[in-house]
């Protein structure tokens, strides 16, 4: 698709969530989430370094991998080593079924996967679905072998209607009975689901010594709608912003000015974020500060040096968030009714399960006004709970102030999620006008 006009007049690049199409469609885990994200970067001319060795602070752009996690960021030639930092925080993770330790199971001539309930997942949109497998596999010297299995593998069959009468007035659905997916027939002894995937990954079956497996939809993403204007897809809680904020930084580091930015800018990418971030590639966990603390110190720096960058530096975090529902307006804050293709959404809870305050309101409306693109704001019904992301996370772990934004979407955590079309290019020009300071 190619640009045209956008919510109030803004030219948008369809071309964009094309882009964002093919990520989704490659990335069906995290661990393919941040191959994804790392293959546009080394495009970008960013290189990779090893946590163990030792870095250097010369210009340029590197990036770090751990398991599910990502941190990439951008030197320019002219800062200090008492810069701050311009991040971008997102997470890799979304609510799924994943493959538990013993995974053969089954009963009454059915052969059966066992999997184990993963994040805030609404049960009902994994029913009837065709799903495939991905993740990574452990072997014995080590190393890991990502797997993806985009073949109708799985299936969560829903009960007959002539089996359960009231199935429409109400229905309920047992974590343990009623998610296990079916995948042949026979006793569950008759070929094991790991030799099957190893031998699809082109391994021996005996040199894979553990996994971490999950199940995807395999439907592609598609663009929905009379006039194609919204984007159903699996995963866009919360790959669009990493998709986002990947381009973002990538457009940055290649312009003509990059060695003239007043901030280096970063892109942290999180596993974990969909069951607390208790991890060691989560947002609690010390990844992050400590790969700030090392760029400061391999550009010469000290405590000193570290304590005046991040006392500067300035967190975006970019989740998905509620646009207001057609059909349970009665839900939604009254006043605040976020639409999709009507730009970024400013995410504010006073209490803060979101980080946002009054000068971060100004930091990203600034940063929509120099993109010219539109932004919304969003609040919960008090009568409601109120979501959180990593934002308040990173705030009060690294003490830096923190803003969380995203874009208005429908049935988030389902297996298959709507947004508007426009939204992630929109998003991603006020990451990357952020970004540039």
């Amino acid at each position: 698709m190619t640009s045209a006009a956008g919510a109030g007049g803004v030219a948008f690049d369809r071309s964009h969530t094309d882009d964002l199409i093919a990520f989704l469609q490659a990335s069906p885990s995290p661990y393919h989430a941040v191959a994804s994200a790392a293959e546009r970067l080394e495009k970008a001319g960013f290189r990779q370094v090893e946590e163990t060795a030792s870095w250097e602070g010369t210009a340029g752009g590197r990036y770090v991998i751990r398991g599910g996690a990502l941190i990439a960021w951008y030197v320019p030639a002219g800062v200090t080593a008492a810069t701050p930092f311009r991040i971008v925080g997102t997470h890799t993770d979304s609510p799924n079924l994943r493959v538990k330790p013993v995974p053969d199971t089954g009963s009454v001539g059915w052969r059966q996967v066992a999997v184990e309930i993963y994040g805030g997942v609404p049960l009902n949109t994994w029913l009837d679905r065709d799903l495939g497998l991905s993740g990574r596999l452990a072997l014995r010297d080590g190393t890991a072998r990502l797997v993806q299995l985009d073949e109708a593998l799985l299936r969560v069959p829903q009960l007959a209607i002539h089996l359960d009468r009231q199935v429409n007035d109400g229905m309920t659905l047992d974590k343990q009975r009623h998610l296990t997916p079916v995948w042949g027939l026979g006793r569950p002894t008759e070929g094991s689901l790991i030799d099957y995937v190893s031998r699809a990954a082109g391994l021996d079956p005996d040199e894979v010594v553990g996994w971490d497996l999950m199940t995807h939809d395999v439907q592609p993403p598609s663009y929905l709608g009379r006039d194609r204007e919204l984007l159903a897809a699996p995963r866009l809680d919360n790959l669009l912003s990493v998709h986002a904020a990947t381009a973002a930084l990538a457009a940055v580091a290649s312009a003509p000015g990059a060695d003239e930015l007043p901030y280096l800018p970063v892109v942290a990418a999180f596993d974990h974020e969909e069951n607390g971030s208790e991890s060691d590639t989560g947002a609690q966990g010390p990844l992050l500060g400590n790969v700030l603390e090392r760029s400061v110190f391999s550009r010469g720096g000290n405590l000193e040096d570290r304590a005046r960058a991040l006392a500067g530096t300035i967190c975006l975090s970019s989740d998905m968030g509620h646009a207001v529902h057609p059909n349970y307006s009665e839900r939604h804050e009254p006043g605040h009714h976020p639409l999709p293709n009507g730009g970024p959404i400013l995410k504010v809870n006073v209490n803060n399960r979101y980080a946002t305050n009054g000068i971060g309101r100004a930091v990203f409306a600034a940063a929509c006004e120099r993109a010219g693109v539109p932004w919304q704001s969003f609040v919960s019904n008090n009568s409601m709970p109120c979501g959180t992301t990593i934002g308040p996370i990173t705030a009060a772990r690294l003490g830096i102030s923190t803003v969380d934004c995203g874009i208005a979407a429908l049935s988030m955590h389902s297996a298959r999620e709507l947004c508007g079309a426009d939204d992630p290019f929109l998003l991603a020009a006020a990451l990357k006008a952020f970004l540039e300071g």
